[in-house]
């Protein structure tokens, strides 16, 4: 089904459209007669307006064809005479849908943007090679000559990885390479990033993916100083839809070929890109939650695999973070990539020093080691100081005092918790404030906290250093960078800011209750989050960790380990049958459904397959669990869509939640 330019043809009157429609049932291209004043404009790739079903829709001509055996309607109007849909991007939407049991429509809705005229014309207008009169296009400043070392100046730093020489030698001759980076904690990560850039950009295009807009900022910022010739894109959700839609034009017309955004720019419309990297890959929110609910490098590792079966130019594949993933762990024993580490002999001279807290023994005042403030004291005479805190809020969890039942609402059933000191607990759900709380279970009147949020915790180091600023980096109060200056900083996962020079010392607080969670990937991410903060401490600052020394994520932090712990992980989920060592899917929807689904599983089971459920959610709806040999991957997928096609026709009102693959499996 793959597209491929068309010229004006009278002689191929039918156009082949993929139609704006998700409906599981429908998920294949339908003709349409092209009148004879659209003959010119509706070449392939091109934005038309059809009529389905009694109503105008959009679509993309995919390709022009002589004839059809079917009676047709006729195109109804040309969007745009643009072609927005790329060959490239067409194949790889498919192979995505097919992956992860969706319909075309469902992933082309993420790779074309919505059309912005204004936008449009402005960059139609403006020059190829010259300045962008709107949008988000960077330029830098000018790249050295080619006879001059690529990255020269960040040789030393590549000196410093296992096969990091190696890894920018033949990214700078235009070779196809695939890595998994795991980079060294008192190493700038966006830094070797922009290197990875430069060497590449040379040879094609280069698409950055990034989990979040912060991420994005630095890398850009990373980028502009690196002093690339060409300009680069940056996409993120924040941007208005004039300004993404000029980005995407950019890319498309070869006004830009590089490109830095979120999860979506999987799918930039680059033609044989030189490299496709992705920054933190073990970062949920590079997972789209909406149908099929794609994961990023997933996308980027199928990319890459498209790029092998043209004679164009292969493209390369590089993921980038403090930690390495399973999914990643498993490329790299599989011989499909290369891991690139620290060399070891560096890491020891340069990792924090990792203080484990298994004693029970804390202040009297809070849940905070009592050691911790000998170590925070003597650190806030030297610079700032980072405190790790598992959830925002005050206190974001409530049970019984008497029978630890967790405090629930009354009205709605949904949790408790204390929005700040001196206030009655209010449900997360409706919001409602529970004045008089009474126990489901034993019906005691008094509360305990389970758990301690943001909020809390800077208070709590505000009695304890009242001279000490505290600065609060959690919800809707984020702070991307800080100063030198001594002060105590209280941030949640993800959101912890980077300090001029690097913090003075490290607190990870909840450590023992985050390692104790029960989901597949609880470990993994943990030792992500952890990671991510101790990598901003500075050379043998100590980090201090609220659990066990004798966990195996701790000993992964202690050694500062993460392909370790990565391939301890895989070892298991392989001994197991568990994701990803297996192909996975979860089915969500209501009983009734649930239970049919069941019976088409079961009609299709073969040897090595494992059918969980259905599993009750609430008293209507249910959930599948599904795991299969990675052989079966692509028969599980014709099943799932037979289901989805199913109740497609039946019109059925329920909502069918299926994911292939899904980040969370299982929990």
């Amino acid at each position: 089904m793959a597209a491929s330019g068309l010229v004006s043809d009278v002689a191929l009157p039918v156009a082949r459209v993929a139609v704006d429609i998700n409906l599981a049932h429908l998920n294949r291209l339908f003709d349409y007669s092209v009148p004879a004043e659209m003959d010119e404009s509706a070449q392939a790739g091109v934005r038309v307006r059809v009529r389905f079903a009694g109503r105008l829709v959009d679509g993309y001509v995919v390709e022009r064809q002589r004839s059809s055996e079917h009676r047709l309607a006729p195109l109804q109007r040309i969007i745009s005479p643009l072609p927005v849909l790329t060959p490239t991007v067409l194949s790889l939407c498919q192979a995505v849908a097919d992956r992860y049991a969706g319909t075309l429509a469902d992933v082309l809705r993420f790779a074309v943007p919505p059309r912005h005229a204004r936008a449009e014309k402005a960059v139609l207008a403006s020059p190829v090679d010259g300045p962008a009169a709107e949008g988000s296009r960077t330029d830098s400043r000018a790249l050295p000559s080619h006879d001059q070392p690529v990255g020269s100046a960040s040789a030393p730093y590549w000196q410093r990885y296992t096969g990091g020489e190696g890894l920018m030698s033949r990214l700078r001759q235009g070779e196809q390479v695939r890595a998994v980076l795991t980079t060294s904690p008192d190493d700038d990560p966006f830094a070797r990033i922009s290197d990875l850039v430069e060497a590449a950009a040379r040879h094609g295009g280069v698409i950055i993916v990034a989990p979040d807009a912060t991420d994005v900022r630095r890398i850009a910022t990373a980028l502009a100083k690196q002093g690339l010739r060409k300009p680069f894109e940056v996409m993120t959700p924040d941007q208005g839809p004039q300004a993404r839609y000029s980005s995407f034009v950019r890319l498309l017309t070869g006004r830009s070929t590089i490109v830095v955004g979120t999860r979506s720019t999987v799918f930039a419309p680059l033609d044989n890109p030189a490299l496709l990297l992705c920054w933190d890959d073990g970062d949920e929110s590079l997972v789209e939650q909406q149908s099929p609910g794609w994961n990023s490098r997933e996308v980027l590792a199928l990319r890459a695999t498209l790029s092998d079966s043209t004679k164009a130019q292969r493209t390369s594949l590089v993921t980038v973070g403090w930690t390495r993933t399973v999914e990643t762990q498993a490329w790299v024993e599989s011989r499909w990539a290369v891991g690139i580490t620290p060399q070891r002999e560096h890491l020891r001279s340069i990792a924090p020093v990792i203080h484990p807290e298994s004693s029970s023994r804390t202040d009297d005042r809070s849940r905070i080691p009592a050691r911790a403030f000998p170590i925070v004291r003597t650190a806030l005479a030297h610079g700032p100081v980072l405190v790790q805190v598992a959830r925002r809020g005050y206190v974001p969890g409530l049970a019984c005092q008497r029978c630890r039942t967790p405090a629930s609402c009354q009205s709605c059933g949904g949790p408790l918790r204390l929005p700040r000191e001196a206030s009655s607990p209010v449900c997360d759900w409706c919001h409602v404030h529970a004045v008089n709380f009474e126990c489901s279970s034993c019906g005691s009147h008094t509360l305990r906290a389970t758990s301690i949020g943001s909020a809390r915790t800077a208070e709590e180091w505000g009695r304890a250093f009242p001279d000490t600023p505290v600065i609060m980096s959690a919800g809707d109060s984020v702070h991307d960078q800080i100063p030198g200056d001594p002060a105590i900083v209280v941030a949640t996962p993800g959101v912890e800011p980077i300090a001029t020079g690097g913090y003075a010392a490290v607190l990870l607080l909840d450590a023992a209750a985050m390692a104790a969670r029960s989901n597949l990937r609880g470990n993994e991410e943990t030792l992500r989050r952890w990671c991510s903060a101790a990598a901003l401490a500075r050379t043998r600052a100590p980090v201090i960790v609220t659990a066990p020394a004798d966990l195996g994520i701790v000993q992964a932090l202690i050694r500062w380990d993460p392909p370790w712990f990565a391939s301890r992980e895989l070892a298991e989920r392989r001994e197991l049958q568990l994701p990803p060592t297996v192909r996975s899917a979860s089915i969500t929807t209501d009983y009734p459904a649930a239970t049919a689904a069941f019976t088409v599983l079961d009609e299709h089971i073969r040897d090595g397959w494992r059918i969980i459920g259905p599993l009750s959610l609430d008293e209507t709806r249910a959930r599948i669990l599904v795991t299969v040999p990675r052989s079966d991957g692509a028969h599980l997928v014709t099943v799932l869509r037979e289901i989805a096609a199913a109740r497609s026709i039946r019109r059925d009102r329920e909502q069918l939640e299926i994911r292939v693959d899904p980040y969370s499996w299982g929990s």
